[in-house]
């Protein structure tokens, strides 16, 4: 995002707060009218509403439209992969629903996992996952979706099964060395990757362990986690019916597995993935092709399966069965089903870079950081400074950089480790981002996994207690390394 120019004027505290208190009213009632439709439209009205309110007091106080205009180019231009991979996961979901890899894994899962044990089994393979190719984002648009369907067919309440989830894949993403954000924190603190990831285990094993406790708590004796008795009878039936299922449809998954894990950009795998996809419906799957488009008149079978691969990929492939929970599973919304997400991104952004380029972001941080005094303080401010910018700027990264060079100096001046800044950095700006609805993240995974953000929040354990682990071992001055 572009950065302020110097000859921007100061605007006050009272002026640089409205626009964000417009935006929260205005999304409040947002969410008391629309309910979880609300960010299908109104809350991207929402945003541009308060993001005109922003550059028309910016203007009004000297701020050019150029510095704006070039400012907002900047955010959404730095966000064009982030809405790439979501096309591509969308894609994905498609090609893998028609390939029978998406139903092939919720079958195997039925077959493994109980309702007492699936919180805390889906928390584990997702960090596990998430660690080896440190993308949250890639997790959750594969073996997360599979989850999804595998926590309904075992009549689990979907927030559950979405919080359990993300709780993995954003621990995994947060300790990984192949993560984005796991590398841009100590580059910003001004440490190395190494001493980060073994300071980060001081808060983060026992947030994980926090969360994993929850989650088997629930399964075995929360009774209002299940919303409905199981309802696979018949799922079987439905899915033979349609697909040819054996282990070789993991194929695909596996390899987009290895090839993140060998340090593949997101967006080149998860297009194999794709490709890969189609390949395995066209190979496996006739059945399943011939049932969505029927015979394409004037073409053979092959025919056939290019319409049914270029639907699939770029709109909704919809399956209807006997079975009420296979009709609920399979479907897919392709390209198409992520518009409205890449809609709500290039929004929120534009907001982040108003607030920015008039210098109202940076007016508010300076009130949040004022009469700082001791260790705790400040890393207290610095969790509320990174909390603040995923629900301002909307963008993790921005959590993450701006807050870190803000609080570089402060730090130093404690007489703090830059790993201490580093890891409050991660524990605050990377897993809060996905609580935000108006945040990337938080718009992201709620469109990948079918789950309104305030449907799932609640039970993002890890992602809650987090930031409070890392003020709690602030506060009780355990392994806060000095400079000295």
């Amino acid at each position: 995002m572009a950065s302020n120019s110097d000859n921007i004027p100061r605007i006050s505290f009272g002026l640089s707060l409205l626009p964000v208190v417009i935006l929260v009213t205005v999304l409040a009632a947002d969410v008391y009218f629309f309910k979880d439709d609300s960010s299908y439209g109104p809350n991207q009205i929402a945003l541009l509403f308060a993001a005109l309110i922003a550059g028309g007091i910016g203007m009004w106080k000297g701020v050019k439209w150029e510095t704006i205009n070039k400012s907002i180019a900047s955010s959404i231009g730095s966000s064009t992969e982030a809405i790439l991979i979501l096309l591509l996961i969308g894609a994905l979901a498609g090609t893998w629903l028609m390939a029978g890899i998406i139903p092939a894994f919720i079958h195997y899962g039925l077959m493994i996992l109980t309702p007492k044990i699936f919180l805390f089994a889906a928390c584990i393979v997702c960090a596990v996952l998430s660690l080896a190719t440190g993308s949250s984002w890639g997790t959750i648009g594969t073996v997360g979706v599979a989850f999804i369907g595998i926590g309904t067919a075992l009549g689990l309440e979907t927030g559950w099964v979405a919080g359990a989830i993300i709780s993995g894949a954003y621990f995994g993403d947060k300790m990984s060395p192949l993560s984005d954000t796991t590398n841009l924190a100590p580059a910003v603190a001004g440490t190395d990757l190494v001493t980060h990831i073994k300071y980060m285990t001081i808060t983060t094993i026992p947030s994980i362990a926090v969360a994993l406790i929850v989650f088997l708590i629930v399964g075995f004796f929360g009774d209002n986690v299940a919303v409905e008795p199981t309802i696979s009878e018949g799922f079987s039936e439905a899915v033979n019916s349609l697909f040819n299922i054996h282990l070789g449809l993991f194929i695909a998954p596996v390899a987009v597995i290895v090839l993140i894990a060998k340090k593949m950009p997101a967006a080149p795998a998860l297009f194999i993935g794709v490709l890969l996809g189609a390949l395995t419906a066209v190979i496996f799957q006739p059945r399943a092709i011939l049932s969505l488009v029927g015979n394409a008149e004037g073409f053979s079978y092959l025919g056939s399966a290019f319409k049914a691969t270029m639907t699939s990929m770029s709109m909704e492939t919809t399956y209807l069965t006997d079975s009420d929970l296979a009709n609920r599973l399979f479907k897919a919304k392709g390209m198409a089903g992520m518009m409205n997400t890449v809609w709500l991104i290039i929004c929120a952004m534009t907001f982040g870079a108003v607030m920015q380029a008039t210098g109202m972001l940076k007016r508010i941080t300076e009130e949040i950081i004022k009469g700082v005094n001791s260790a705790v303080g400040l890393i207290a401010r610095t969790v509320g400074t990174c909390i603040a910018f995923n629900i301002l700027a909307s963008d993790q990264y921005i959590a993450i950089v701006v807050p870190g060079n803000m609080f570089k100096e402060p730090f130093e001046d404690q007489n703090l480790a830059p790993e201490n800044l580093s890891r409050t950095l991660e524990d605050a700006g990377t897993v809060t981002s996905v609580l935000i609805p108006w945040n990337t993240c938080g718009v992201a995974q709620s469109g990948i996994l079918g789950v309104a953000v305030l449907a799932y929040a609640p039970y993002c354990i890890f992602n809650w207690v987090s930031p409070i682990m890392t003020i709690i071992i602030a506060s009780l001055g355990y392994k806060l390394k000095r400079l000295d």
